[in-house]
């Protein structure tokens, strides 16, 4: 070996444990900065031993998104059933005496759970903010309030559009309620209706009542909880092809047999018959609870003098099954036969026999069959709701 090789490996050996004693010097250095960083001289507030766990943080309000059937797996919307063939007017439908061919299956709904909150008794709360039919707007507050405090204040949000909103609370006593005066409460749920018979909640109403929910929040010490856009459209929008598929008007009619009837004449028969007139001019035959079966049009102006034509108009979903308003409707249009001399015809002046008139009404029955699967049962509360 030479003078040369020797010098070199010489050289090679020291830069070796040079490197190596400054990666031992670095780690030393890295450990050192490490152990400080965690060190036990810091005071941990999370750590200290004889504190009790803090146990007063209120459990948030669960939203729960009404649903009208089962969720499907995609984004695909769900669906009562068939939409409606054609385009729906914002008028209510005069439909011929008939309900036409219904959906083979109706889609079966399944009951949509309360809030988690709300008990049984608090129907009346429920039915204000209902599930199936509002989108929940959860409202935390930071302590108990007083009804009398924040009743003005939710005054100021009571439509969006021609939607309507109301708010519920829970009570000190532990039951949800409508908010009144004297009541104290501890937390809030609002509810906008996400359709109606004319039209669904769309995204201008809705970034309109989020915009006044969060400067009512601000006044009464709430934080809202406010669902997201697209999710709440796609609801409104899968309630309102119900409705608009659901809102079915029965007309049966009254023709003259011989000269036009004197409206004053009608008057006396009408009355006689059992019919209220209303300040607007409109015959009703009461129900017995402060609201009406059907309705009946002279289908003329006030200002004509006679009239060959008479329509009694039933309301559907707005009258329970119970109440049977559509035979009832058919057992006065028979009464006023007797006492006008009149036949019973359809929108096509073709008159309608017993047994056209029984088939009407067992399509009547399968049309309640249809709302009592989507949980909406035709008269009841949230059928009065959505097809006022």
């Amino acid at each position: 070996m030479t003078d040369l090789q020797i010098t070199l490996f010489g050289a090679g050996g020291v830069f070796i444990v040079g490197v190596f004693s400054y990666n031992k010097w670095q780690e030393y250095k890295a450990k050192k900065s490490v152990e400080r960083a965690f060190s036990t001289d810091h005071d941990d507030v999370l750590m200290r031993e004889g504190d009790a766990p803090v146990t007063d943080v209120p459990e948030p309000v669960l939203r729960q998104e009404p649903r009208f059937d089962a969720a499907p797996a995609a984004k695909a919307e769900p669906s009562f059933g068939a939409p409606p063939a054609a385009p729906v007017s914002d008028a209510p439908v005069h439909a011929e005496p008939s309900l036409g061919d219904s959906p083979a299956e109706p889609v079966q709904a399944p009951a949509a759970e309360p809030v988690q909150e709300v008990s049984a008794a608090s129907e009346q709360a429920t039915s204000l903010v209902d599930p199936l039919i509002d989108c929940l707007l959860p409202l935390s507050l930071e302590a108990p309030v007083r009804g009398d405090k924040i009743l003005p204040v939710l005054q100021t949000l009571r439509l969006v559009g021609n939607k309507p909103v109301h708010f519920i609370g829970l009570h000190v006593n532990g039951d949800w309620e409508p908010i009144t005066h004297g009541g104290v409460y501890t937390k809030m749920q609002g509810g906008v209706q996400l359709a109606s018979r004319s039209t669904a909640l769309n995204e201008l109403e809705y970034s309109e009542l989020v915009t006044r929910l969060r400067g009512v929040a601000d006044e009464i010490g709430a934080e809202p909880e406010v669902p997201d856009m697209m999710e709440v459209m796609a609801e409104a929008r899968n309630l309102y092809r119900f409705v608009a598929g659901h809102d079915a008007q029965l007309g049966v009619n009254l023709h003259t047999n011989g000269a036009p009837w004197a409206i004053s004449t009608l008057l006396f028969a009408l009355e006689k018959q059992g019919f209220d007139v209303r300040p607007d001019g409109r015959f009703v035959m009461p129900d017995g609870d402060g609201s009406y079966l059907f309705s009946l049009s002279t289908n003329v102006t006030l200002a004509e003098e006679t009239t060959p034509r008479l329509t009694l108009l039933l309301d559907v979903p707005c009258v329970a099954p119970a109440r049977d308003g559509f035979g009832s409707m058919v057992a006065c249009a028979k009464a006023l036969v007797g006492r006008l001399d009149a036949t019973i015809v359809d929108d096509y002046n073709q008159a309608l026999s017993d047994a056209a008139l029984a088939e009407i009404a067992g399509q009547v029955q399968e049309f309640y069959q249809e709302m009592d699967a989507a949980d909406i049962p035709a008269g009841s509360t949230r059928a009065l709701r959505l097809f006022s």
